[in-house]
């Protein structure tokens, strides 16, 4: 039976820790034994930083007997994801175009979370420089999902959301460009949140599309995403979450585009969240939303651009290192002209200045995580017409947020692979996580 331990929440291993009732090197070893003789351990890590975090774990037990613990999490062990420099660990943000790639000191948000006390225990695998909602690499690895370990896990943080559901890290970090945390978090049952861009330091991250990354993380409630939210940003002051509830919040449930063709799986579990909802005291507003498919209509152009015109000279100086199905992705970029990029991205402020007047009467806006289940992994690996409808299918409802430039959190509704998802403002973490406690709360109900 596994130990206790590796199914809590990083929050209440905190709390241990600050009780006296866990000791940091004692849970830190037995998350690595766990990690390191785990079925699906090299499908998930890309290193298991053993000597790192048992050093980290000493130097956190010793502030905890002092009773000088640096936050919550000092002493809690968090994976992370192939692309957050790690001082003298490879990071090659899935790919074999960065192999060897070292780096001389850890990225920024890694130094705050680093200082925040918690515990790095490893690297995870990821699609390939992130540029998948699948999670499939067939350079590297592909983690399993863990409600169907013959599907994908969902992308680009893949192994971040497999050590966390599968009991091998406590918390993830990820990153989320156009739904990398959300996407494998709600396919994981996991909790995901996608920061407002430059709120996390992209600073020693290794970039997809600047403009539209992320940083963020992947746990098991809504309570850990707030405390690792703050480690990473390097801020002291925790978004409050105490008497959240759902009576007198406002939600708006989003109709236009991110109802159409959802799977079966999806579209009942969905229904059924915010049926729960509603019995709970959520007042739930249907809404449409008209400027969302020219928005969504946006995205070959604002994304594939910025990404190709970053990778352009080391794709096209060695494109066999690539799975054909990314680089192919990367080279639409080629498709737009400059000035298509330029007015694509006009359009796209504007059209976010718009959704944010239309959606200001309410706490926050609801729709599907994503409108398909986790897809099989021998069909996407033979089937390339399945392959390209998966890929774009998996994104297609939270890239909405990364064009709105909104914050946005994914919860587990209680039905497997099916997340809820919740759009806030631009630097409206603190909101979305107090509402998203008080969902949470109820969905558990």
């Amino acid at each position: 039976m596994a130990h206790p331990w590796l199914h809590a929440t990083a929050s209440d291993l905190g709390r241990g820790i600050a009780a006296g009732k866990i000791d940091p090197v004692e849970l830190c070893e037995t998350y690595l034994d766990a990690a390191e003789t785990h079925e699906f351990s090299q499908r998930i890590f890309t290193h298991v930083t053993r000597d790192r975090a048992l050093s980290e774990a000493k130097a956190a037990k010793a502030r905890a007997d002092a009773g000088l613990r640096n936050s919550l999490l000092d002493g809690v062990p968090v994976s992370w994801k192939d692309l957050v420099d790690t001082a003298e660990i490879e990071t090659v943000s899935g790919s074999d175009l960065l192999k060897g790639r070292v780096p001389a000191q850890d990225g920024e948000c890694l130094q705050h979370a680093t200082r925040a006390g918690l515990v790095c225990m490893g690297k995870t695998h990821m699609s390939e420089l992130a540029f998948s909602g699948l999670g499939y690499n067939p350079v590297t690895q592909t983690p399993p999902c863990v409600n169907n370990h013959n599907a994908v896990p969902g992308g680009s943080s893949s192994g971040a959301a497999a050590s966390v559901a599968f009991n091998l890290s406590a918390a993830a970090i990820g990153s989320d460009t156009g739904g990398s945390v959300r996407i494998p978090a709600a396919w994981n049952d996991l909790v995901g949140l996608k920061t407002t861009s430059g709120l996390v330091s992209l600073d020693g991250v290794v970039p997809l599309a600047a403009s539209f990354d992320t940083i963020g993380p992947l746990c098991r409630s809504v309570e850990d995403s707030a405390q690792l939210l703050a480690a990473l940003t390097g801020n002291a002051k925790t978004p409050d979450l105490e008497g959240s509830r759902l009576s007198g919040r406002h939600f708006a449930l989003c109709k236009t585009s991110v109802l159409d063709d959802l799977d079966t799986g999806i579209a009942d579990g969905f229904q059924d969240a915010i049926d729960r909802l509603a019995k709970q005291g959520a007042k739930i507003t249907e809404i449409e939303v008209p400027l969302l498919p020219e928005l969504l209509s946006l995205s070959p152009v604002v994304f594939t651009v910025e990404a190709y015109a970053q990778w352009k000279t080391e794709l096209e100086a060695n494109p066999d290192a690539m799975f054909p199905q990314i680089l192919e992705r990367f080279r639409g970029g080629l498709n737009f002209s400059g000035v298509d990029y330029v007015a694509a991205q006009k359009r796209m402020m504007q059209l976010r200045t718009e959704y944010l007047a239309h959606v200001a009467g309410y706490d926050a806006v609801l729709l599907p995580a994503s409108p398909i289940l986790p897809p099989d992994l021998e069909r996407l690996k033979t089937e390339s017409a399945y392959y390209q409808h998966a890929n774009l299918m998996a994104l297609r409802n939270t890239r909405v947020a990364n064009l709105l430039g909104v914050c946005s959190l994914t919860l587990p509704t209680g039905t497997p692979s099916v997340g809820l998802m919740a759009m806030s403002t631009p630097f409206g973490e603190r909101k979305i996580l107090r509402d998203g406690a008080a969902l949470e709360a109820a969905l558990n109900a």
